[in-house]
């Protein structure tokens, strides 16, 4: 690869490898790029480290992967960012995974459309939000360098019509209770009121604009 590999390039290749084997428990063989150099070692520790894979010891010597929810929301983000490119040729192989994704994407798309009009959110539980919510921070966190306190207004937008507004509040509040986020007072930095509108009202009327995440 003629271009240096950074780290969305690694670690949405490496989601997408993986994503493509259809949710199977896989050893690294399987899905890691071909490379003699520590992008994708790194890539993959950061993406264990971020609850994107799940892995466990199957034999004395093989250690099996699968993609979490956490990973196929990462996946969809690092595919949707403009700063991802591919540096050179791809194979067939991967060209097909791209394929594949968006197809089923449309798919997807046309199915909540069908069904529902488009209004109804994907998200439903508590426990699916709590991933989605923290994948969407630890991208953001990384892609804009927020330093650890990301507008809650990005987090709401980015998640999108996945997850109504009510529940986005009820649960961001919950997440918060549970000690996973601490969020800051403060505005966002034009003060614009639909940004502000997307930010978060606690119970007790403080208007609160960051999200910080706490270590677990």
């Amino acid at each position: 690869m003629g271009k240096e590999i950074t780290p969305l390039y690694a670690e949405t290749r490496i989601l997408l490898n993986l994503w493509v084997l259809d949710e199977r428990e896989v050893s690294k063989s399987n899905f890691m790029p071909n490379s003699k150099g520590e992008a994708y070692k790194t890539a993959l520790e950061h993406l264990e480290a971020k609850k994107a894979l799940s892995s466990r010891q199957k034999t004395k010597r093989t250690k099996v992967y699968s993609l979490t929810m956490i990973g196929k929301q990462l996946l969809s983000q690092g595919l949707a960012n403009e700063q991802f490119v591919f540096p050179n040729q791809i194979g067939t192989k991967t060209a097909n995974a791209v394929l594949k994704w968006f197809r089923q994407q449309n798919n997807d798309i046309e199915a909540s459309s069908t069904n529902s009009n488009g209004k109804v959110a994907k998200i439903k539980s508590y426990e699916d939000f709590l991933e989605a919510a923290i994948a969407t921070y630890d991208q953001l966190n990384r892609d804009y360098n927020f330093r650890d306190l990301v507008p809650i207004y990005r987090i709401r937008r980015e998640i999108g019509e996945q997850v109504s507004r009510s529940d986005f509040t009820e649960w961001m509040l919950k997440m918060q209770a549970n000690d996973l986020f601490q969020f800051m007072e403060g505005s966002v930095e034009d003060s614009a009121p639909d940004k502000i509108e997307d930010s978060i009202m606690t119970k007790m009327g403080k208007l609160r604009c960051y999200a910080k995440r706490l270590s677990a």
